[in-house]
């Protein structure tokens, strides 16, 4: 029998919320962000303190990092967002280090409370049923582990399918606000990216199974594979790259191991385009991210194809890719969720892919990680590094190897300089070894 929804306002539903309570935000687009400003509200007239709120990425203001809060909210995040990072680098707010596979277990094992859940849904069905819409990643383990489950219902939000759908009665209170999903922007590929995105696409092959991150280097791996058939898709997320190649047929999933044609992603990053196609799409899957980041299902489809990012990768082959030495930027996200996943899969393919040096041409290639900076794929788990010089497989290479391979694909200003520190590092018989 369909509950019927009795709606109350922002400031009535956050009373639910008491000092002391763990909040859990339904991520990117699907911030609630009427709940977030009543809370907020809440925080301005003295009535909360040591609330503790969890997310991860969020696209628009997260009000609750600002200073004047301090006492009253502090942020532990999964994941450090641009509209976090300087909140988090000063220390106002703070990152639990975690994979994004683990997000979900921190709820269901206990090891992080969840007092509040606050989410965003899109209107009823007739069955009662309602959706998580663009986030389902941990949002899912937090409505069930919640003790109050507040769900901002939106006809903006997605009727998407899979694990997102839930049923009305895990809802506790419901507000209504119909304000549209905030869309994001993506520059377009400039010709370093063009080239790494050329790159990265020669080593895809017809039938892979693939996952990457988001930005301008997947725009441009994906603009490039318009020629390729029979691709599926088991990503953490996607943006609008993927939905060309899913209209001309390129993407259809046939050949996968497992969700045989269906597109599966725990959560969506993209234009108001890509939240059309994601409405009522019975091909896509929005799952939990313990099962689209589970390095185990990643593996039962072959030629899994990953393409994650770094900021930094140093001569043995360790990456870099959630801190600037002891300054925290992002995240460990899904990079070895994927990573260690596509190493399992029958013909897979693990891809670092970055830029050879950053835009004040400083190489992103260094001898050593700068002090402090965190490894996030280790020497021993990469296998294919890629830059807009080429690609390198650094699989089975030994260190001296691998040293010749990555400065390989450096910057040529930066070659010199590095292939005197590995001659340093390794010693004479250095230059001696042929590869």
């Amino acid at each position: 029998m369909r509950k019927e929804i009795r709606f109350v306002t922002a400031d009535e539903a956050v009373q639910a919320v008491k000092s002391g309570d763990h909040i859990h935000l339904s991520s990117v687009a699907s911030a609630p962000k009427v709940l977030i400003e009543a809370l907020c509200r809440r925080g301005e007239a003295g009535e909360l303190k040591n609330v503790r709120i969890h997310h991860l990425h969020t696209e628009g203001q997260a009000p609750y990092t600002d200073p004047k809060f301090d006492g009253i909210f502090f942020h532990q995040g999964f994941f450090i967002g641009s509209n976090v990072r300087k909140s988090v680098q000063s220390g106002y707010s703070d990152y639990i280090p975690v994979l994004l596979s683990e997000t979900q277990k921190l709820y269901r094992c206990g090891a992080l409370p969840c007092d509040v859940a606050m989410i965003q849904v899109c209107p009823p069905d007739k069955h009662g049923f309602v959706s998580l819409g663009t986030s389902v990643d941990a949002t899912l383990a937090a409505i069930e582990c919640a003790k109050t489950v507040i769900a901002v219902v939106n006809r903006h939000v997605p009727r998407a399918w899979g694990q997102a759908m839930i049923p009305m009665d895990r809802i506790d209170i419901f507000v209504e606000d119909n304000t549209p999903l905030l869309p994001a922007e993506f520059h377009a590929p400039d010709a370093v990216e063009e080239a790494i995105g050329r790159n990265c696409a020669g080593l895809i092959e017809d039938g892979a199974c693939l996952q990457m991150g988001i930005g301008a280097i997947p725009n441009a791996v994906l603009a490039q594979l318009g020629g390729h058939r029979n691709l599926g898709i088991h990503t953490e997320m996607f943006a609008d790259g993927v939905l060309s190649l899913v209209e001309k047929g390129v993407v259809n999933g046939s050949e996968k191991g497992i969700d045989k044609g269906k597109l599966v992603s725990t959560f969506v990053m993209g234009s108001q385009a890509c939240y059309d196609f994601l409405d009522d799409n019975p091909m896509v899957s929005m799952m939990d991210v313990g099962y689209t980041n589970d390095p185990f299902n990643i593996a039962m489809n072959p030629k899994t194809t990953a393409i994650n990012s770094a900021l930094q990768v140093d001569l043995t082959g360790q990456v870099c890719a959630d801190s600037l030495g002891t300054r925290f930027y992002s995240g460990a996200g899904g990079q070895m969720d994927f990573i260690y996943g596509a190493s399992l899969s029958r013909g897979g393919k693990a891809i670092i892919a970055m830029p050879s040096s950053t835009r004040k041409g400083e190489s992103k290639i260094s001898p050593t990680l700068l002090s402090g900076a965190g490894v996030v794929t280790s020497r021993a788990h990469i296998h294919y590094l890629v830059t807009e010089y080429g690609v390198v497989d650094l699989y089975g290479k030994s260190l001296q190897e691998r040293a010749k391979l990555i400065i390989s694909i450096a910057h040529p200003d930066h070659r010199e300089a590095l292939d005197r520190a590995a001659f340093e590092r390794f010693g004479p018989h250095y230059h001696h070894f042929g590869i």
